[in-house]
């Protein structure tokens, strides 16, 4: 039985090793394109992880994930902003940014 444990457990440690690398490339993925959407540079093209917990939603439990990630306005200067997976799905994206304004 202990041997059955074993396996089970090894099993489970490589489907989150698994599921951990393509949950950062999709934030990777979403990174990028939300930069370039808004005429940023996404710096390091790497995204660093913050955080790591459960949600229980309507749909089950699922991993969520919090991302931190670097970016440039004009291409001097660091800012900071987050991303949050839930599952492999986006939940949240903050660049800490305030609105931009329409002129009147």
């Amino acid at each position: 039985m202990s041997d059955l444990l074993a396996i089970f457990l090894l099993l489970l440690l490589g489907w989150f090793w698994l599921d951990s690398l393509r949950a950062r490339e999709i934030a990777v993925g979403i990174c990028q394109a939300a930069c370039v959407q808004r005429d940023l540079q996404f710096l390091d093209q790497a995204v660093a992880l913050r955080r790591l917990g459960l949600a229980w939603r309507a749909e089950g439990v699922r991993l969520r994930r919090v991302y931190r990630f670097d970016f440039s306005e004009e291409g001097t200067g660091r800012r900071s902003g987050y991303l949050v997976l839930r599952g492999l799905h986006l939940e949240e994206l903050s660049f800490g940014l305030p609105d931009q304004v329409a002129d009147a």
